[in-house]
């Protein structure tokens, strides 16, 4: 076999090993899923005394491999795959001894049905240990009987935390609910996965309540279920998560019993626009991740310039992902607020006192600057002022390390700009992130002119040790995403001047797909930070009027700076928004809504900011969450009747 080996210990027990040749990472083939299902059966026939599954790579599976889905030249081809994972799983778990997954590292899709399949699941007890299904992220569910074995194994409430949102949950979440059934250290997780088989324990049991949502109350959880999903999605758009709770419900999430039904069976999810368009995503986000990889460049100390809610969070999110972090500021009253969020972040984040101790220890507030000397990154973070940010850069330069990544996160000034200050303007590169720090995934690496390639590299593979997505662009007014918004924003608060009501302007949007409205996502960043953007773009030649909105000119005067001050276009109590009832709208509002969008990636596109359409669909998606549905706005484009 090319991708499984097994041998017989001593004490009668079977170990089956996962490695997928020629691969760094475990994912289901066919090939993969054949060998698979011939060696069960050779096991089978050795009758141990039980089956321990492990991989051999630092992950345990990833799930499908997802080349196969676009190889597929008809729905009947993908149910004749589909149903041969689906028949393997099943034989796993017919099997009549003790089975056991042994897992350590991502457990994902088709890896956590295995999973499943097996009576026990042993789990390494480590952060980067993980389990999800993220079928309903490419506009399927898993039809391996994933659906149908994780409820009653967890309870339909926590099964349907996982399914219907594709996040993950790590080992002791996992624990905690019940999917696994012992998470250990590693240098005990291959005796205690060979204790557990050997032992057999009797299966948990699920709570009464939790039996009841499985029968009587499953129309109850289904009806539940489903108003929370249409709080975040329309049906039109993803169907994927109405058609899990319609599987459940009608089918117990039988890939048989639904093989026909037009609202959820793999034929009608696989043959749904959405779909295409969502795995389309996955390889887009798949190229992001691999920018950067031509370096073997891996930084331990960051040190950030500038400690307000960007610079701040940026240190903090690099202390999450244990690095050591020196916060430079003006005096030590600008430090603490930076410091008091990362607490809270570190909170939410790791749920784990000891690691939310350690990260804080690996956060230094720096207010001499004296780590800029020691830094593998230096990263600037003050307010968008050409002079200000010069002077520091000069200072910087002269203190770094000649092989220290030196950049800026200039939102609108031009890195050609800041770099005529530098002795070598080939050391400034632009790592661009975006608010909130935490929950933005993509980040910009910008080069200009006189960008050292090397540079750049090394900043990309900065981004990816933080576990962003790095976006490669050129020095232009806005890069790619500020360019793409300016005037989709400008061009909605033109709307607002002319009286149109932001509710009815932020639901347009969201009939559109756009995660949230240009309303509410400029009271997200900051209408302070719009106006000054807004002004810069229009001043260097982006399109867009350069008159600023006068709403904007004056809530800005009135210090009405969004969610951040409690009030902007919208009024926030305890955070959330207070909203009115929208308009009545029609097409021709979302068509004039999203047109300069449109209008401006195109534009990007023609004038080579970015290398190719593809990312600047995937920038756009992962930087201003664009439709996902849609498959990016290039795309969109080239494809809308």
């Amino acid at each position: 076999m090319k991708h499984w080996r097994w041998e017989q210990d001593a004490q009668g027990l079977v170990w089956l090993t996962f490695d997928k040749a020629g691969e760094s990472t475990n994912t289901f083939s066919r090939e993969a899923l054949d060998e698979l299902d011939a060696a069960l059966d050779a096991v089978a026939a050795q009758q141990p005394k039980g089956l321990v599954i492990r991989s051999a790579k630092d992950n345990f599976i990833a799930g499908a491999d997802v080349n196969e889905f676009v190889k597929f030249k008809s729905s009947d081809e993908a149910f004749e795959f589909t149903r041969k994972g689906w028949d393997v799983m099943q034989k796993l778990r017919d099997l009549p001894f003790p089975t056991t997954a042994m897992i350590h590292g991502f457990c994902m899709g088709g890896g956590l049905e295995l999973a499943l399949a097996c009576r026990y699941r042993v789990a390494l007890d480590d952060p980067k240990t993980r389990f999800a299904f993220p079928e309903v992220m490419l506009g399927i569910w898993p039809f391996w009987h994933g659906l149908q074995w994780l409820p009653k194994l967890v309870g339909p409430a926590a099964a349907f935390d996982l399914l219907l949102t594709g996040k993950t949950a790590d080992t002791r979440k996992a624990r905690r609910i019940g999917l696994v059934t012992q998470a250990v250290p590693l240098r005990i997780l291959e005796n205690t996965a060979r204790m557990v088989t050997l032992e057999a324990p009797a299966p948990r049991a699920l709570p009464f309540l939790q039996r009841l949502m499985l029968g009587p109350l499953r129309g109850l959880v289904v009806s539940q279920a489903r108003k929370q999903v249409a709080k975040r999605a329309r049906r039109e758009h993803y169907p994927a998560p109405y058609a899990i709770l319609e599987a459940w419900q009608k089918y117990d999430g039988d890939l048989l019993r639904s093989k026909d039904d037009p609202f959820c069976s793999l034929k009608a999810l696989s043959e749904h626009p959405t779909t295409a368009n969502l795995i389309r995503i996955f390889f887009l986000q798949e190229r992001l991740k691999s920018i950067g990889k031509d370096t073997d460049f891996t930084p331990k100390h960051v040190h950030v310039v500038g400690a307000g809610v960007m610079g701040g969070d940026i240190a903090a999110l690099c202390a999450m992902r244990g690095m050591t972090v020196t916060l430079q500021d003006t005096a030590p009253e600008r430090l603490a607020p930076a410091v008091k969020r990362a607490a809270k972040l570190f909170a939410r984040r790791l749920r784990d006192r000891r690691r939310e101790r350690d990260a804080l220890d690996r956060l230094i507030p720096d207010v001499s600057g004296a780590g800029a000397a020691r830094a593998d990154v230096i990263i600037e973070a003050i307010f968008e002022n050409l002079a200000a940010k010069r002077e520091l850069f000069a200072k910087l330069e002269a203190v770094a390390r000649p092989d220290a990544v030196i950049a800026t996160n200039t939102s609108s000034l031009k890195l050609a700009d800041i770099a005529a200050g530098f002795r070598d303007p080939s050391r400034l590169v632009g790592i661009h992130f975006f608010n909130p720090v935490p929950q933005m995934m993509l980040v910009e690496v910008v080069s200009g002119e006189h960008t050292a390639p090397a540079l750049a590299a090394k900043a990309a593979a900065f981004v990816r040790s933080i576990d962003k997505l790095p976006l490669p662009v050129r020095d232009a007014p806005g890069f790619l995403v500020n360019r793409v918004l300016g005037p989709y924003m400008q061009n909605a608060f033109r709307m607002l001047d002319e009286g149109a009501k932001p509710e009815t302007i932020d639901a347009a949007m969201e009939a559109f797909g756009m995660p949230m409205g240009p309303m509410a996502l400029a009271d997200t960043v900051g209408l302070d930070i719009c106006l000054a953007a807004g002004k810069e773009l229009a001043k260097k030649g982006a399109s867009g009027e350069p008159d600023a909105p006068q709403i904007l000119l004056n809530k800005v005067a009135l210090g009405h700076l969004g969610r951040k001050s409690g009030q902007g276009i919208y009024a926030y109590e305890k955070g959330k928004p207070a909203k009115g009832q929208p308009d009545a709208y029609d097409q021709g509002l979302i068509d004039s809504l999203i047109e300069p969008y449109l209008t401006e990636a195109s534009a990007v596109h023609a004038e080579g900011i970015v290398a190719d359409a593809d990312l600047i669909d995937a920038g756009l998606i992962f930087g201003t969450g664009f439709a996902p549905f849609r498959g990016g706005p290039l795309h969109y484009l080239a494809t809308r009747p």
